[in-house]
């Protein structure tokens, strides 16, 4: 009988211990943490999970899951209704594509209170009833001095007879159109004239090695000398620093473009008010300055101060962001079936 006891009470010993080992997934009042499921490319998750996410993790009880990959799939995810994402990071290009087809609830600027914060560029680049831009990068040139005849200040210098060996974005990606409109810019039309901005693509053809769809290409491309300029975000500069130290990156005298990568909350997510919050948690000074920092992201939020070493490689300031040209998305995606399959037709290299 002693033994039989003795044992029980071993069991039920044993049962406290998986209960409290259980416990440890809550918080100290009992409650199971609550699950936000973000979208998002899935770069540098050694620098978010610590610095960002858990700290919102700790302070809201909340389990932060990543779902991860590049705009496109995570957008057709989206319309496929094959995931339980809450809040969507996609670049206003993709944005757009998702506001236009319904995908995304509509935001209540008034409960985000950083966004009184940050850029007027990032308030709202898709309309005021969806999400700001958390971060903004620059679209202009890089360069390799020593591969090159002259100094490259201007969109036009990637047009020079001399130049050769340059890379230029494809039409479907993020910046294509962007460097569609800078042709037309060259062309010496201040509106964007699709005929033009076509006639004058098929005048840089000649220079053209390759038409990149992929960051990646170009920095192996530009790394094994296969290319000496071409067109591209900032945010990647330091990449092809590593490979071409003496590169440079210019913001072109006409002016380089805003890429903007944006927050939304996803139709039927059942955690908008959790999201609104993550939303002005990631626009918050603490976090900007802590992706700045780190060389993540440029910061929108203007309370962030840099010093020029801090600064270096960031679309920083707001002389800087104010000089950049901002397309509208909505135009763009109205349009884009149509100079895609007229780039197929008549640019395609």
């Amino acid at each position: 009988m002693k033994k039989i006891i003795s044992s029980f009470m071993m069991l039920s010993v044993f049962a406290l211990v998986l209960a409290a080992c259980s416990s440890n997934e809550n918080t100290s009042d009992g409650k199971k943490p609550t699950k936000l499921v973000i979208s998002t490319w899935g770069f540098a998750e050694d620098f978010f999970r610590p610095e960002v996410y858990e700290p919102f993790e700790k302070k809201h009880n909340v389990e932060i899951v990543i779902d991860s990959g590049n705009n496109a799939d995570r957008l057709n995810k989206v319309r496929q209704a094959n995931t339980d994402v809450d809040v969507i990071y996609l670049s206003d290009y993709y944005a757009q594509q998702g506001i236009d087809d319904g995908l995304f609830e509509k935001i209540d600027h008034s409960k985000i209170s950083n966004i009184d914060k940050i850029y007027d560029k990032a308030k709202a680049p898709n309309g005021d009833e969806y999400g700001p831009a958390y971060t903004i990068a620059q679209f202009g040139i890089a360069y390799n001095p020593d591969e090159v005849s002259k100094p490259i200040s201007s969109w036009k210098d990637l047009w020079s007879k001399g130049l050769g060996k340059i890379t230029i974005p494809s039409i479907t990606s993020t910046t294509g159109p962007m460097f569609l409109d800078a042709a037309s810019k060259v062309s010496g039309s201040n509106e964007f004239n699709e005929d033009k901005a076509f006639g004058q693509m098929k005048k840089v053809l000649p220079n053209v090695v390759k038409e990149y769809g992929q960051t990646s290409e170009f920095v192996n491309m530009f790394s094994q000398g296969e290319i000496a300029a071409g067109p591209i975000m900032e945010m990647y500069f330091g990449d092809l620093q590593e490979a071409v130290p003496n590169a440079k990156f210019v913001s072109p005298k006409e002016g380089g473009y805003a890429v903007m990568n944006t927050m939304n909350i996803v139709k039927g997510s059942d955690q908008k008010e959790l999201s609104e919050e993550f939303i002005n948690y990631i626009l918050s000074n603490e976090v900007q300055e802590k992706s700045a920092k780190a060389k993540i992201d440029s910061p929108v939020n203007t309370e962030v101060k840099l010093s020029k070493t801090e600064a270096k490689g960031l679309t920083y300031g707001e002389d800087v962001v104010n000089r950049l040209f901002v397309l509208d998305m909505k135009f763009v995606n109205e349009n884009s079936k149509q100079w895609i399959d007229r780039w197929n037709r008549e640019l395609a290299h």
